[in-house]
This record gives C-alpha cells, structure tokens and sequence, in this order.
C-alpha cells in the first residue's frame, strides 16, 4: 500500500512552500518578474502543485478561494481536511498518501475528478455532496465489500473507475458485476467498457440490478420526503411558527404537568379535553397560517431591499468606471504628447495638466462615492422603519392569539375546578369507579389538596403559553437586530472604507505613472 515515511521530516503547509509553489508555477519571463515583484495574490491562483513536499498535514490553504486545480499526491498526508473553503476546485489529486479515511470534502461540491489512489482507505464513503464527480480513481487501497460499488451509483455523471488492486477486485465476476451496476460508467480500471459488455454484464445480474432500482427509487423518495419536510421545518422556523400546524403546544402543556396526567382520569374529563385540544389547536392553526402570510411580507420586503441596494451599487459603478474609461483616454493622449516633447516647460505645463486630470477623477469618484452613501443611508432607513412596523405588526397579533390561547386554559381550568369538586364529593360518598387510578386517589384526599393540583397544572400551562410566545419575541427582535447591524456595518461602514481605499489606490497609482514616465527633465532633475 502507502509508501512508509518513518525516516522522512514531515513538512508544514506555511506561507514560503506556498508563495514558492505559486512562483514556479507562474508566468515566466518579463511577466513572472514583475508577478514576483508586485506579489502574486493567492486568491487568483487557479492551479496549485504540492506534491513531493512530504507534507503531513493538509493546512492554510484558506486564501485560494479560487483554486480549480490542486495537486497533493506522493505526500505523507493521514487525514483529508482543510477544504472547506475551496469550493471551486474541480480536481484534486491526493494520491500516494496515507490516507485510511474518506472525509472532509462535503465542501468540495464542483469536484469532477477525484483521485485517491495507493492509500489505506477501506470504505468508500461521505461522497455525497459530489454530484458533479466524473473521475474517481480508489486503486491499491484496502476496499473490501462489494457493497461499495452499490455506494456509487449515487454519482450518475460517474464516467470513469479505477478501483483495482483492491482485495475485492478478488470477488468472482468483480468487473462484470461493477459494469451491470454501474452502467453509467465508460471505462473501467483505464479500459472501455463497451455496450456489449454492459449487455453481458445486465443480464448476469438482471434481478439483482432490478432490485436493486427498486431499493435505489424508494430511498430517493424517502430522501426526497425528508427533506421537502426539513424544508418546510426550515421555512416555518424562518416564520417563527414552527409546529404550530400541530398538537405541539396542547402537548407540551401536559409534558412537564403530573398532576394534570393525574386529574385527567377523572370522571368527564375526557369530553373536556377533546374540547380544549380543539379549542387550542385551533389557535395555534391561525397564528400559523397568520405567521405564515408575515413572513412572506416580510422576505419581499427584505428582497426588494436588495434589489433597491444592488442597483444603486451597480448604477453608481457604472458612472464611476465610465469616469475612469474618460479619464483613461484623455491620460493615454496626454503621454503620447509627453513622449514627442522635448521643451521643459511645455512638459511642465502638460505634467500639472494631467495632475489636474487625476485631481478632477479623485473629485469625481468621492463625488460619486458620498452620493451612494446618501442614498444607501436613506433606502437603509426607510428599510429599517418598515421592518419593524411588520414586526410589531406580526407580535400584536402573536400576543393576541396567544392571549386567546390562555383564556381557553382559564375555561378550562374553571371546568377543571369544577369537575374536581364534583370528583371529591363522590369520593367522600364512596360513589367513584373502583379501577381509579391510585395517583388520583392520593389527590383526592381533601378539598386543598385537589385544588392546589389543578391550580398547579394550571400554572403550568399559562408558562408554556408565556414560552411560547417569550421564543417568538426574542427570536424575531434578536432576528431584526442582527440583520439591521450587518447591514449598517457591512452596506454603510465597511463597504465605504473598502471603496475610499480602492479610489486612493488608483490615484496613488495613476500619480506614480507619470513620476516613472521617461520624459524631459531639467538640470534638477525636474519635469
């Protein structure tokens, strides 16, 4: 299997082994000077190699935001992590390791080719956000059951296989049974598999393949079930009405209620309650549905913020680039006439010309930039303001049901008290069922004691009451909180900084052109 690496120095991922791996792997010539004098940022590499670096560790690879292409393979890497952040690699070779377990690549949901090839891994496993996997290479591994293959036919773009020199490529009739399973695949351990033998291999394994679809279509349905249910629980959960559609709340209120378990066995109860799990539920319906429509008012609302906010950012860019494109013409005439100058002081005048030129862009830019920022501050208020007037629209009428709500369970109770009493009375005439339970016996002792236990179930109820609605409350206020101060921070305070950063870069940069500008100077040196 894996190579052994007992005598070899493991080494660490750290900045110099990545900025030398970029740097070979970069432009040469004139264009890789200057890449490796103004420093190449890690964000824009595409393609990375860091193989044969005895690297242990797969670590600090975070700022490859861009990687397409990454090379690991003949390394001493044991453990497959550090990914999670390049979610736009579509290769990756991490072959020649000693890896024993399939993981840490859930991220990695553009992957199309993924080689694995001479490690210690046993189970093909946790592949299943790579859905665009067409190459898959698990050759000289340790894979031993069968079933593994059934695992991949999850991957329907699946083209390519190497799986040998495994133990199971030892089954009776391996490659056979891998193409009737398998019949996306065209090639096989590096070699076609052509229709024929696919054919050959289908009607071999015809029952068991049937069944097998028949197995696959049921547990695409459940999965499918699951998470259009995980769905919905998402979406109600973002409407702050989860489970009020149905006997949730009626059931935690007897949840952490004995006593009321207890009195529930009394004479007429039963009737009572049928009545109140309605009565309640039925509370809880409304309030759902109400909490269902808010929610829609209030995503469109935030959609249309965004909307408001893009465009105001797409349409200020505009302007500006279209200000920095007139700029750039007017520069590139001004340079030509520099270069076929030869009087010191026509320089001089042309130089202050084109200094004006860069002061009239910075005006021009900042002008544009503090009129984005009015107009984000004034779309971000009226934003602010509507939200909240939806949000205190959708508690009123959350505190309006939900008072409903506890006056059922005053009715209740009332009927409770009452059936209690009527309960004791026949108790003390020796007129009760005989097959009572005797945790209901216990209470019905004296008037006090039976009382307090339908006073105490009672109070138990109005706190689930008051639960639910404090969650509700403090979820959509702390959910209104935190969107508003990303907003402020990241529209209004960062994006701001981020801008007047970027426009005095530019200035700054487009003021060193003609500092470095081969033109005529002066005795001093001046233009």
């Amino acid at each position: 299997m894996s190579r052994l690496y007992d005598t070899v120095e493991p080494s660490v991922i750290d900045e110099e082994m990545l900025q030398k791996a970029v740097e070979e792997q970069g432009p040469k010539d004139e264009a890789g000077k200057i890449a490796k004098k103004e420093g190449i940022n890690f964000a824009d590499v595409l393609s990375l190699r860091l193989d044969f670096k005895n690297i242990l560790k797969i670590d600090n690879l975070w700022e490859f935001t861009s990687l397409t292409k990454l090379q690991l393979d003949n390394n001493i890497i044991e453990k497959i992590e550090g990914f999670d952040v390049l979610v736009n690699l579509i290769w990756l070779d991490l072959s020649f390791n000693n890896i024993e377990v399939i993981e840490g690549l859930s991220s990695l949901t553009k992957l199309e080719d993924l080689t694995l090839y001479n490690n210690r891994i046993s189970k093909i496993e946790n592949l299943d956000s790579l859905t665009q996997l067409h190459v898959f290479s698990i050759g000289n591994n340790e894979i031993k059951d069968i079933k593994d293959i059934l695992y991949l036919r999850k991957f329907p773009k699946l083209k390519t296989l190497n799986i040998s020199n495994n133990p199971v490529c030892k089954e009776e009739n391996f490659k056979q049974y891998v193409a009737a399973f398998l019949p996306n695949l065209d090639f096989l351990d590096y070699r076609l598999l052509d229709e024929q033998t696919k054919a050959a291999a289908y009607e071999k394994h015809q029952t068991q393949v049937e069944e097998q679809i028949d197995k696959d279509n049921k547990a695409r349905l459940a999965a499918e079930e699951q998470d259009k249910r995980e769905k919905e629980i998402q979406l109600h959960k973002e409407a702050y009405v989860e489970y009020l559609n149905t006997d949730k709340l009626y059931r935690d209120m007897y949840a952490d209620d004995p006593e009321g378990v207890k009195l529930n066995y009394m004479p007429g109860v039963d009737e009572m309650l049928v009545v109140f799990k309605e009565r309640i539920q039925s509370v809880c319906q409304q309030l759902f549905d109400f909490g269902l429509q808010e929610y829609e008012k209030r995503k469109a609302e935030v959609d249309m913020f965004w909307e408001c906010v893009n465009e105001a950012k797409d349409e200020n860019k505009e302007m500006g680039m279209k200000a920095i494109e007139n700029f750039m013409a007017e520069k590139k005439q001004v340079f030509i006439e520099l270069q076929h100058m030869t009087d010191v002081k026509m320089v001089e005048s042309k130089v202050q010309e084109y200094n004006n030129l860069v002061t009239g862009l910075w005006d021009k830019l900042m002008g544009l930039e503090l009129q984005l920022v009015d107009q984000l501050e004034e779309v971000i208020k009226d934003f602010e303001r509507n939200m909240q007037d939806l949000v205190s629209v959708f508690l009123e009428n959350v505190q309006a049901y939900l008072t409903q709500a506890r006056e059922h369970e005053n009715a209740h109770n009332e009927k409770m008290l009452e059936c209690a009493s009527s309960t004791l009375e026949k108790a003390a005439k020796n007129e009760l069922d005989e097959d009572m339970p005797d945790d209901l016996k216990m209470l019905l002792v004296d008037k006090d004691t039976v009382q307090n236990a339908v006073t105490t179930s009672h109070d138990v109820h109005l706190l689930k009451i008051d639960n639910k609605e404090d969650d509700i409350v403090t979820r959509i206020n702390n959910w209104l909180k935190g969107m508003m101060d990303t907003i402020h921070q990241e529209e209004e305070i960062q994006r701001n900084r981020t801008r007047v950063t970027e426009i005095n870069h530019l200035i700054d940069h487009l003021r060193e052109e003609i500092d470095s500008l081969d033109i005529v100077q002066d005795d001093e040196g001046n233009f």
